[in-house]
This record gives C-alpha cells, sequence and structure tokens, in this order.
C-alpha cells in the first residue's frame, strides 16, 4: 500500500507541473484541464488512500473529546 501511495503521490505531483509547463507554453485550455484532472485525482483517489491508510487499527474514540477523555486529562492535572 505504501509503495501505491508513493506512486500515486508522485504521479499526481508530476501532472500538475506538466499541466502548468503545457498551460503556460502550449495551450491554455488542455492545461486547465490536465491541472484539473490531477487535482481531481488527488481529491478523490489519492487522499481517501491516504486516509485510510494512516487510520487503519486505530480507534477514532482515542482522539475525540468525550467527558471521559476529559475527565482523563483533567486527573493528569
Amino acid at each position: 500500500m505504501k509503495k501505491i501511495l508513493w506512486f500515486l503521490f508522485v504521479l499526481t505531483i508530476v501532472s500538475l507541473g506538466f499541466g502548468f509547463f503545457y498551460k503556460n507554453f502550449v495551450d491554455y485550455k488542455i492545461g486547465e484541464k490536465i491541472i484539473g484532472f490531477s487535482v481531481f485525482g488527488g481529491v478523490f483517489i489519492y487522499l481517501p488512500l491516504f486516509l485510510y491508510h494512516r487510520w487503519k487499527g486505530k480507534n477514532l474514540k482515542d482522539y475525540t473529546l468525550s467527558e471521559e477523555n476529559l475527565k482523563k486529562m483533567r486527573d493528569k492535572i
């Protein structure tokens, strides 16, 4: 999973760079489309995979601010 995420990240960055290059030096409209698809892929493909990978095996209850966690914090002071 780590290699897939790394590959998608590099692919997104390279396609963004290519889009900006293409927009400035070749064709404005096609460059804008390349940039848009790069952002779309980064947000809707890369980001959910990255978040799933980072949160896998963790308990969300440990990171929320509940009464139980507030009481633990107050007891430590």
